[in-house]
């Protein structure tokens, strides 16, 4: 009897040291994030700060995060593929959708051995993730925000706002930057060298909690699909169980400052990919987290038995003229119904001037009148709508916002297309994302400054890439 209880004892002993060692951290490139309670999101005092950056309290509970983002070394190692816009073993995998990074995760977890932690179905549409796995997972937003702010209730995880030598990014934009564009000797950071492209991973200093590149370099996928927050508390949350976009964080290599903070929240859908979102690996650091969550994504398409664009409109709003030069393009080589967007109060016709009136509405989220007007019936006609704007200031100008918030957009595809400076789309797309989430969004197009001789090519081989067909 002696001897059966002892083997017993030995047995359970075994189980649980197994059980314990399951959640040991990964490697040393994983720091431990302890758990713990912050505020999440920004006060409205807060610069810049976004409407669905509403402030409650949430815990989570300890994990680990990845201390660099995923490069091109690893991903390849492990799918045999780098779909990366710039190539180097030690940058930043960046051109993945989301469901590529789940994707990515089990298969890293399957690789070294550990539990994988989610199953994914329905094409696509459906994941669930085991949260007592022990697998490579992406972060939650309340996760990869708590681990950002390292303890700072500030928009940066520093008290000095991030510039250029701290961080990957458009450095002629810092924070702050847009109101004093032309005195920007007030600021504290002022603007730096735009790299114009990824760098290795581990460039700069880590946050207090360890973490390369947690602002700036690529965005990093987040699991929650994009919804309003509320203002209850919150312990682990996951986010909503359906949607249509999915939460990236973080900022990337093109994005202006502003777009860096801590509470920031950019969205995409699922299935698209962008030059600046790449991945963060996060895993469980013990087994308090219990149960399984589904996510279900939803329609944002008509079912129909015909496939491809059966009839699209060309709706751009032009300041300098170059998004109209596009525009026409697009219009010559699809013959689409085409309409220019006006506005009741125009904005200046003086550069300097009109800098200031477009990041004072964008701040203060205003909504100019348009002048234009479509007749709903017609507009019920279009299946696609191609959208054009300039890029200002690293966002859609607030006309599209208005077209956006008074047209319905549910079951139609978007294809935005802009003009730019050298900040491509910049969060535009993310912009347009959140205010049209019933609508599916095509690949985008940015078009630099006119487009010089290249134009009517990358046009082409936009609509290409969007199965558009053209004249």
């Amino acid at each position: 009897m002696k001897k059966l209880l002892s083997t017993v004892f030995l047995l359970l002993g075994v189980l649980v040291m197994v059980n314990a060692a399951s959640y040991n951290s990964p490697s040393g490139d994983f720091a431990l994030i302890k758990g713990g309670s912050f505020t999440m999101g920004s006060p409205e005092s807060e610069d810049w700060r976004s409407n669905d950056e509403v402030q409650h309290r949430v815990s989570v509970a300890p994990f680990y995060m990845a201390k660099y983002e995923v490069t091109q070394k690893l991903w390849r190692e492990v799918t045999g593929k780098n779909p990366s816009s710039f190539t180097g073993d030690t940058l930043p995998v960046e051109s993945i959708t989301w469901l590529e990074a789940v994707e990515f995760c089990n298969a890293l977890s399957r690789r070294d051995g550990r539990i994988p932690v989610y199953t994914i179905s329905d094409g696509g549409s459906t994941v669930s993730w085991n949260r007592e796995a022990n697998g490579y997972r992406l972060p939650t937003e309340a996760e990869w925000e708590y681990a950002a702010r390292a303890g700072t209730t500030t928009p940066f995880y520093s008290r000095k706002v991030p510039g250029a030598d701290d961080v990957n990014f458009y450095g002629h934009y810092p924070y702050q930057i847009e109101q004093n564009y032309f005195h920007d000797e007030v600021l504290e950071t002022r603007p730096g060298v735009y790299r114009g492209k990824t760098l290795p991973v581990g460039s700069f200093a880590p946050n207090p909690n360890g973490l390369y590149d947690i602002y700036g370099n690529v965005g990093e996928w987040c699991f929650d699909y994009y919804g309003d927050y509320g203002t209850a508390s919150a312990t682990n949350p996951s986010g909503a169980m359906t949607g249509t976009r999915r939460v990236y964080r973080g900022g990337g290599w093109n994005d202006f400052g502003k777009n860096l903070r801590s509470a920031y929240r950019a969205a995409l859908q699922q299935t698209s990919d962008a030059y600046n979102v790449g991945l963060r690996l996060v895993c469980n650091a013990d087994d308090s987290v219990k149960g399984t969550v589904t996510t279900r994504e939803e329609a944002t398409s008509k079912k129909s038995k015909a496939t491809g664009t059966k009839k699209a409109l060309i709706i751009f709003y032009s300041w300098s003229g170059n998004t109209r030069g596009v525009a026409r393009e697009i219009q010559r080589q699809t013959g689409f119904d085409t309409i220019e967007l006006e506005l009741v109060k125009p904005y200046s016709t003086d550069y300097n001037t009109v800098l200031n009136e477009a990041q004072r509405d964008q701040r203060s989220q205003a909504r100019p009148a348009l002048k234009t007007k479509i007749d709903s019936k017609k507009w019920a006609e279009y299946d696609t709508i191609i959208i054009g704007y300039p890029n200002w200031w690293a966002s859609i100008p607030m006309p599209i916002a208005t077209l956006l918030e008074s047209y319905d957009f549910s079951g139609k595809t978007i294809l935005p297309f802009c003009s730019h400076g050298g900040g491509r789309l910049g969060q535009s797309v993310t912009a347009i994302s959140k205010l049209a989430q019933k609508s599916k969004i095509g690949s985008g197009l940015s078009i630099h400054y006119s487009g010089g001789s290249s134009l009517a090519k990358d046009v082409e081989k936009w609509l290409n890439k969007n199965g558009v067909p053209r004249k």
